[in-house]
């Protein structure tokens, strides 16, 4: 496929999953980048088990969202219909990453969520992170990797979590997903969500019996950034001539 719109969606991939590496959150073939275009439903997505030193913008494996491969002489990724299914359910999303990245994956072996416990956190993510049940025996049997995204997509239904709000989501026993409006902002999350899941590691080193914190600081730091009213940072306005 030589359109010209493709080939930029491809390069926009290759480049986010090449930024995976520079970041720290992947080695080998750990984890994997996707975008959509949603005008016409075209999925772009890391293919499976190639090295990041070996991959290349050709690489890249266009689908849509039947899974169904448009342009490519490769697999996608293993885990493509977790994407796939995140984007069915969330219907405004852009992107979707997922990764192995070390504390992130540390919280979601342990079966547990990152839990919202000071400013920082909140800044980012309104709320614990939270993380899914195990997966059941009766999944793993039927599609794996779909069924995945019906575990994420079921625990924010079952709690209720807004994934406007929420970006990420960490899958018990497995790792992180994180989403975004496109690629940049998903691996955006995915490098906060690190970082957050490091500062919990270390806050409940040096004070086991720490609680969340109170409501009020949370919504304070999360609104002024992301709420109506928010005034964190520079307003973009078009200047008038």
């Amino acid at each position: 496929m030589n359109n010209e719109k493709y080939l930029k969606l491809k390069d926009t991939v290759y480049e986010a999953n090449m930024d995976l590496v520079s970041k720290g959150l992947v080695i080998y073939t750990f984890g994997n980048v996707s975008q959509i275009d949603r005008k016409t439903g075209i999925v772009a997505i890391k293919p499976s088990g190639v090295d990041y030193d070996k991959l290349s913008p050709d690489d890249i494996v266009l689908l849509d969202l039947l899974g169904n491969i448009i342009d490519s002489r490769l697999k996608p990724s293993s885990d493509t219909k977790t994407h796939l299914k995140l984007y069915s359910e969330f219907p405004e999303i852009g992107a979707v990453v997922h990764t192995h990245s070390r504390y992130a994956t540390a919280f979601a072996q342990a079966k547990l969520p990152v839990k919202c416990l000071g400013t920082t956190h909140s800044d980012y993510f309104y709320g614990d992170i939270p993380c899914t049940d195990v997966i059941e025996d009766e999944m793993l049997v039927k599609d794996y990797e779909e069924e995945t995204g019906n575990l994420i997509v079921h625990t924010f239904k079952a709690q209720n979590i807004d994934y406007h709000m929420m970006k990420a989501c960490l899958v018990a026993c497995h790792g992180p997903f994180t989403w975004g409006k496109d690629a940049e902002e998903a691996i955006f999350i995915s490098v906060m969500l690190e970082e957050i899941a490091m500062q919990n590691y270390i806050t409940y080193l040096l004070n086991p019996d720490i609680s969340s914190i109170k409501k009020t600081l949370m919504d304070k730091h999360y609104f002024r950034k992301h709420g109506k009213n928010a005034y964190y940072g520079q307003k973009h306005e078009k200047l008038s001539k």
